[in-house]
């Protein structure tokens, strides 16, 4: 009992630390991400902690199995070049009877990771694409910020304005130039270029917002010809776009799992199989990092380190590749997902059972030798 949780510890405390670097990792490039496109104006910059509190469990399902398999190696890593395993090893500590004790941290691991792709997960994606629908539901001036060039999303129109009222409805310094399409051939007809002291902007009793600009100018015209038409206004008013939310969750990783029980759509059926791959995932890379663990002092603990991760990623990689190949239909759904992890569940027996195997035959071998002299 007391190596059991010795070594549960060892594991767990390494995990730990692991998946918190690598959620770090992650976590900054995914923020800066979202911060690059708040500066551009696409998102709300103060929906950008809550965006990533979404994002949060999808991130965590797949760092937990490498975390965990990671864990495994420096830790076991580290026991075999402080002696300790060999030590362990003579009180009959086999490889089995390792792994069998490394599947009980394992297992709260694969219950963690369930958790998360079977229900987290799935919740935190839905709340993120309603996130992002209302996002896109926003003109460009509930997310404009004085002093900078604001761009819609399609390039249509710019603005930019020297200040804004804390209420976001007055204006002042206004510039916008938007593009001159035709209604029906979506030729450019060149560019309107507004400019105005202030606004500011008013909402009718039906819902259309207005945006009301005083005293300024507007600019009608292509670029590089000289045929430009100038109006000089006092009061002008342009539609803005009406906003519409959408309720609407097309993103098959933000489906419930239980509206993926029984479907016949293809599409549905691989992320079922691929949120049951996650849990499974966890007991095989754990099957094949405990062999792996296995280091010679002389050699260093970080000898198979590099060898071990490209097989992680291999398996990741081929398991993302079946899963893209089984939604297109070139793979059957009979066969699905599993037959990449039965590969990777031969390959960690193969290597669980081969360093006894070894030791087995080889003593054969002397026995027999030393019969024969």
């Amino acid at each position: 009992m007391i190596v059991f949780r010795y070594l549960s510890r060892e594991v767990l405390l390494t995990l730990s630390a692991v998946s918190a670097v690598l959620l770090v990792i992650i976590m900054s490039g995914r923020f800066i991400k979202y911060l690059a496109q708040a500066a551009s104006g696409a998102l709300d910059p103060g929906s950008l902690f809550l965006i990533m509190g979404f994002r949060l469990p999808g991130f965590l399902q797949l760092i937990l199995p490498l975390g965990l398999f990671l864990g495994i190696l420096l830790a076991y890593g580290r026991l075999y070049l402080d002696s300790e395993m060999t030590v362990l090893s003579a009180t009959g500590m086999s490889q089995q009877r390792l792994f069998r004790i490394t599947l009980f941290p394992a297992t709260l691991v694969a219950l963690v990771v369930a958790w998360l792709s079977l229900s987290l997960s799935p919740q935190g994606a839905n709340q993120f694409q309603l996130l992002i629908n209302q996002q896109d539901a926003m003109t460009e001036f509930d997310t404009l910020v004085p002093g900078r060039f604001q761009a819609l999303r399609d390039g249509s129109r710019v603005t930019y304005t020297e200040q804004l009222s804390d209420d976001r409805i007055n204006l002042g310094g206004v510039f916008i130039t938007q593009k001159n399409l035709s209604s029906d051939t979506k030729k450019d007809r060149g560019i309107s270029v507004l400019v105005a002291e202030k606004g500011r902007q008013e909402i009718n009793p039906d819902g259309n917002r207005y945006l009301i600009l005083e005293n300024g100018y507007r600019y009608d015209g292509k670029p590089g010809q000289a045929d430009y038409r100038a109006i000089k206004y006092d009061t002008y008013g342009v539609l803005l776009p009406k906003p519409e939310v959408s309720d609407e969750v097309t993103d098959r990783d933000a489906m419930p799992t239980a509206s993926l029980l029984g479907s016949d759509d293809i599409r549905a059926r691989t992320e079922l199989q691929w949120r049951l791959s996650l849990p499974l995932l966890v007991f095989i890379v754990t099957l094949m990092a405990v062999p792996l663990s296995r280091v010679n002092p002389r050699q260093g603990r970080f000898l198979k380190l590099l060898p071990a991760i490209l097989l992680y990623m291999a398996y990741l990689t081929i398991l993302i590749s079946a899963r893209s190949a089984l939604e297109k239909g070139k793979i059957p759904p009979t066969l699905g997902l599993w037959w990449v992890h039965s590969i990777f569940l031969a390959i960690g027996l193969g290597l669980l059972y081969w360093e006894p195997l070894r030791l087995k035959l080889a003593s054969r071998r002397s026995v027999l030798e030393v019969a024969r002299g």
